[in-house]
């Protein structure tokens, strides 16, 4: 039954009852009896809090959705708000829910187009990082590995510290080309991939132990590339701003899917404002229907937890049952 027949049926049956019975047995007097006036009075405040009440329940679903709309977070899927109440808040609350759907399916698309085109630019940027930069350097060090053999000796330790300087810049072009395109992950699968990741964040006071399953039901590659993605935002995180000495890389399956855990013992993510990484590693998430959550690690520290279901009918975008919740 609508709002509108509740209220006007309530008043409707008090105003009746109150007819009947000063129609009936209770009259008013003039002036007006004591006892006269108790009765009335009783039956006004009887029929205000009948109101109230009717008014207190209709109303209630409006209340959920209007807190339901104030923590909504196309990033943090969640809970839909119960579709109850009278007829035209139930139609509001099902509006809502579907225009969430529609903005969620919508947003997963241009995070999926613009993702996209964000690995093509990094392979086009490692490609000719490696292939004209890289390239230059090499021949910059051979040259100088020629001059170092025909200087005379007072520029020896000069020119071999140029070669030096040079191959460290090669060195670093070459790492800055395998973080834009992770090559093994393309060509020798995700393990692979992960441990090479693991070893390249080990070091500068940071020791990266890495459990990686090796019976992991095979995954598809847009899958595949958002676990090292993660990981490797994650890992990248906890040597920049996490002021820890040890992390983990963890790779699980069972039936129900894969989780990736990223574990590390430092100052934790207490007080600290969501920036621009865990909002990209949402993003990609949210393309496989996966649930990313980042909280408090056991002991200290932080856990970025990656769970991605094994439903090959999940469409981009949809939320994972997991997303956001804390663990």
């Amino acid at each position: 039954m609508s709002l509108f027949w509740r209220i006007f049926c309530l008043n409707a049956v008090g105003l009746v009852i109150a007819t009947a019975l000063l129609l009936g047995p209770v009259t008013v007097s003039t002036p007006v009896l004591p006892g006269e006036a108790l009765v009335v009075v009783g039956g006004l405040a009887a029929l205000l809090a009948v109101n109230a009440a009717v008014l207190r329940i209709g109303l209630a679903p409006l209340t959920r959705l209007a807190g339901a709309m104030a923590t909504a977070d196309l990033l943090r899927p969640g809970a839909r708000p119960e579709v109850a109440g009278p007829a035209e808040t139930a139609g509001l609350i099902t509006t809502y829910n579907a225009m969430l759907d529609r903005l969620a399916a919508e947003r997963a698309a241009g995070a999926a187009r613009v993702l996209s085109a964000q690995e093509r630019e990094r392979h086009r940027v490692a490609r000719e990082l490696h292939d004209e930069v890289g390239q230059t350097l090499t021949a910059v060090l051979l040259q100088l590995r020629r001059v170092a053999d025909r200087a005379p000796a007072e520029l020896r330790e000069e020119v071999g510290q140029a070669q030096e300087a040079t191959r460290a810049g090669l060195d670093e072009i070459r790492r800055i080309a395998r973080r834009l395109r992770p090559a093994l992950l393309e060509e020798l699968g995700l393990h692979s991939a992960l441990r090479s990741l693991a070893a390249e964040f080990t070091g500068h006071g940071l020791t990266v132990r890495h459990d990686l399953a090796a019976d992991l039901t095979p995954l598809p590659g847009e899958t595949e590339l958002v676990l090292y993605r993660v990981a490797q935002e994650a890992l990248t995180n906890t040597a920049r701003h996490s002021g820890a000495d040890r992390a983990e890389l963890r790779l699980r399956g069972d039936a129900a899917g894969v989780e990736l855990l990223v574990r590390d013992n430092g100052r934790g993510t207490a007080g600290a404002i969501e920036g621009a990484g865990i909002s990209g590693m949402r993003e990609r998430a949210l393309l496989v229907g996966a649930g990313l959550s980042v909280a408090a690690a056991p002991g200290g520290g932080t856990d970025v937890r990656l769970r991605v279901p094994h439903r090959a009918d999940v469409p981009p975008g949809t939320p994972h049952p997991d997303a956001g919740a804390p663990r």
